[in-house]
């Protein structure tokens, strides 16, 4: 599931306090989780070249309405800032990049255009100090979690790597499936927003038991 950053040492002044911020409805951005992104939208081209020429940094943030068309959409006020650990350019001038999430934020406020396509908002980092601390040991029930997840995924035609998950750490398990597996938006928003790993790990059982019993009981009636 991959090695986390390190945020030895690292403090929220480290961070900016004015983030570009890419508002995409079902993409969830968890500290220490890995989240590729194809980038080729003039705008957003234009907010990964100015992070890369800068601190490299991006915040990842949610429209609160999904079905929201317009160009500004309201946002979620809780997202996640990341670090852009790779990068590659396309012949069709497209960005493929890695974000690694670093830690969360509060928006307070969103910052006027200036001229730019892309919004920026600032941010506090307060509320989530233990972002930066080394992730706390997670005991995952296996025996529960991963009949559950392979049903969830049969039922939702999705393939999976089995050998690396029962490989992986339970931490960086539990990171990677919140931020892969296929729940609604305001799903995501809570996993997001949980206090602790552990309220985590219950919500993700949780939603995956929700989301088997709902496929389970529409197929009954066919």
């Amino acid at each position: 599931m991959g090695n986390t950053i390190s945020l030895q040492n690292t403090t929220f002044e480290h961070f900016p306090s004015i983030v570009p911020v890419f508002p995409l409805s079902g993409v969830l951005l968890l500290p220490h989780g890995k989240l590729p992104l194809n980038i080729f939208e003039p705008r957003y081209l234009q907010m990964i070249e100015d992070a890369m020429s800068s601190h490299r940094m991006i915040g990842m943030a949610q429209p609160v309405n999904p079905m929201d068309k317009n160009v500004l959409p309201e946002i979620y006020p809780t997202g996640c800032l990341g670090k852009i650990t790779s990068f590659s350019e396309t012949e069709d001038e497209r960005y493929f990049v890695t974000l690694t999430g670093l830690a969360r934020f509060n928006i307070i406020r969103e910052m006027p255009a200036n001229g730019l396509l892309y919004r920026q908002v600032n941010v506090n980092y307060t509320a989530f100090g233990k972002d930066l601390d080394k992730p706390e040991k997670l005991e995952l029930n296996r025996d529960i979690l991963l009949p559950a997840l392979k049903n969830f995924f049969e039922l939702k035609g999705l393939s999976a790597n089995w050998d690396a998950i029962n490989k992986s750490d339970d931490t960086d398990l539990l990171t990677s499936l919140a931020m892969i597996c296929p729940f609604s938006p305001s799903e995501k928003q809570a996993l997001l927003e949980c206090v602790t790993s552990e309220s985590r790990a219950n919500m993700l059982v949780a939603l995956i038991e929700m989301a088997r019993h709902d496929t389970n009981s529409r197929n009954s009636f066919h």
